[in-house]
């Protein structure tokens, strides 16, 4: 049975595997603070639909509560422990139902069992915000293990933290023309696929929204990230086949075990 991946943009990505259909950091604005959305169309209403959703971490572009606020009644929501602490507007959310979560911990989502694995990233809703959470990754086990990284920087032992895995969600840039800590570069995600060494992986978290204003500083940082990636992949990690897609493109991956 397939398993299918589409990329919405940014980190927003639905999985359906086994039956149910996961989305991950739900993000579907026009426009965010400073942020405006260059390049593929506002996702649809149809893709909000989801039987659960991933939150990676409290970063506005990862925990979007409008966004959030448009998923159907009864959405398994999985979020880092401490979010509605930190995001007391998750708490209006009535109708979904949250769960947080730690690295280590698993939940079942009808078929798919979904484990939470570390991320090296600033956990906190805002760079001074006074809570801290932790930032997570997620790998989705059903007819196939799929790792959605999240937001992170290359930590030592990541392949054994996530594990075995047949899918990679890697972010490949960000949204401003420089990159913090705790972030994956082309050149960096190129590294972890070769540690990680899955069948499939998809680059997300760039080309999607851009600081109003500054289109003209250092563009590349925007445009070049996916085939930056889709050439380094090709040196470090020959084996694993990577499908670079439009907003709105889907890949399967037939799975036979």
């Amino acid at each position: 049975m397939p398993v299918e991946i589409t990329w919405w943009g940014h980190a927003t990505c639905a999985l359906e595997d086994a039956n149910v259909r996961l989305l991950t950091d739900p993000l579907f604005a026009r426009r965010l603070a400073h942020l405006r959305r260059r390049r593929g169309a506002v996702p649809p209403p149809g893709a909000r639909r989801a039987d659960a959703a991933l939150v990676s971490h409290l970063h506005a572009d990862h925990l979007h509560l409008p966004s959030l606020a448009c998923l159907r009644p009864g959405t398994r929501l999985l979020v880092p422990r401490g979010a509605p602490r930190a995001v007391p507007g998750l708490r209006r959310l009535r109708q979904l139902r949250i769960t947080e979560v730690v690295p280590g911990d698993e939940v079942r989502i009808g078929e798919l069992l979904v484990r939470v694995v570390p991320a090296l990233h600033d956990g906190r809703r805002l760079p001074v915000g006074p809570h801290r959470s932790p930032a997570l990754g997620y790998v989705v086990e059903g007819e196939a293990r799929t790792y959605f990284a999240g937001d992170t920087g290359l930590f030592d032992d990541m392949a054994e933290r996530v594990g075995p895995v047949d899918v990679a969600l890697l972010p490949v840039g960000g949204w401003g023309p420089y990159l913090g800590e705790g972030h994956l570069d082309a050149g960096r995600a190129a590294r972890a696929l070769a540690r990680l060494g899955p069948r499939m992986a998809v680059p997300v978290h760039y080309g999607t929204y851009w600081p109003i204003g500054m289109d003209a500083v250092r563009p590349h940082e925007f445009h070049a990230p996916g085939d930056e990636f889709v050439r380094l992949a090709a040196v470090a990690a020959p084996g694993v086949a990577v499908h670079k897609l439009g907003h709105g493109e889907s890949v399967r991956l037939e799975v036979a075990r």
